[in-house]
């Protein structure tokens, strides 16, 4: 891993190499590794962010040694191998950020002390005690569960810990995003974050109730613009209109309308603009090894056509 805020190798990994990291999550010492990896572009630079939070498969040992769950289980949150598949969007510009640590350990797409007062042995000060929808459903800041349901701890954690994992990663990974937000806007006069994430396709297939493409049933991509108000309608139209347009079926908003950094990101009127996408993963891994399977690679060079579109998008007017 290289030091925070560096360049990592652009060297793309093989089908096998993605297969044996997908397979077992890297376990060492939190002081051993930066906590996010920065991509930049060799050639042109364009007004593109691209964001990969929850990829991360860093497990620190003080983790695993307070966990309720074996090596595999504690990883059913991860959105596996998302910072693979648009690794190749600095060849269109696009500067990419990519956590280390796993959302499990702190997730970066929740306010920093969004806690569940629960998860404590000791009495967390009021600004930590987190009251959102996410917190209620296990999933703040510091999660208390996994998928399907399961409880992550078997005892419970002091705030201390929680104030280090925050302090040592949540905050260094969002200095180094919006310091790149910036150095967008201060450049091309706009900034443009597409902050990537993957959906379990159990929830892909709920979607027929919900999203825009009610009826169909199922989908394979969710493009969340906080219902209009994280970036210009043309980036949004201009993504769903791509993917579309190479037979995937997309909805919007719906159950995925923009995590905590689409919402905090996302001001249009300050020329920063924020959209998430969530990817159906049964499009590119088996979701019970988290081993990518023969769509990984179609996937991901459907992906080149969408960074293209964006690429030449970010330098247009957007309103």
């Amino acid at each position: 891993m290289t030091p925070a805020g560096a360049t990592f190798d652009s060297g793309a990994m093989t089908a096998s190499t993605v297969a044996s990291a997908a397979r077992s999550p890297l376990v060492w010492s939190q002081s051993a590794e930066a906590p996010f990896s920065v991509r930049r572009p060799d050639g042109q630079a364009s007004p593109l962010v691209f964001a990969s939070p929850h990829s991360g498969r860093l497990y620190p040992k003080d983790m695993m040694a307070a966990s309720a769950l074996d090596a595999d289980a504690i990883r059913r949150s991860e959105d596996a191998l998302v910072d693979e598949l648009i690794e190749t969007g600095v060849d269109h510009g696009a500067t990419v950020i990519a956590a280390s640590y796993a959302r499990a350990y702190i997730d970066v797409n929740r306010e920093p002390y969004e806690l569940d007062a629960s998860m404590f042995e000791d009495e967390l000060p009021d600004f930590a005690r987190g009251r959102s929808a996410r917190v209620a459903a296990g999933l703040g800041s510091i999660a208390r569960i996994v998928a399907e349901g399961q409880e992550i701890y078997a005892r419970k954690l002091t705030f201390a810990e929680a104030s280090e994992r925050i302090e040592t990663v949540h905050r260094p990974y969002h200095a180094a995003l919006d310091q790149l937000l910036n150095e967008a806007v201060a450049t091309f006069g706009l900034a443009v974050l597409i902050d990537w994430h993957s959906m379990p396709a159990a929830a892909a297939r709920t979607l027929g109730q919900s999203g825009d493409i009610a009826g169909a049933g199922t989908c394979d991509l969710v493009l969340g613009d906080r219902f209009g108000a994280a970036c210009a309608p043309k980036i949004t139209a201009l993504v769903q209109a791509e993917f579309e347009a190479m037979g995937y079926r997309v909805a919007r908003n719906a159950p995925y309308a923009g995590g905590y950094t689409t919402e905090f990101y996302g001001r249009p009127q300050a020329r920063r603009h924020a959209l998430q996408v969530e990817i159906n993963r049964g499009l590119y891994l088996n979701e019970a090894t988290l081993a990518p399977h023969e769509g990984f690679q179609r996937l991901k060079t459907d992906l080149e056509r969408v960074f293209a579109a964006l690429s030449a998008l970010a330098r247009e007017p957007l309103v």
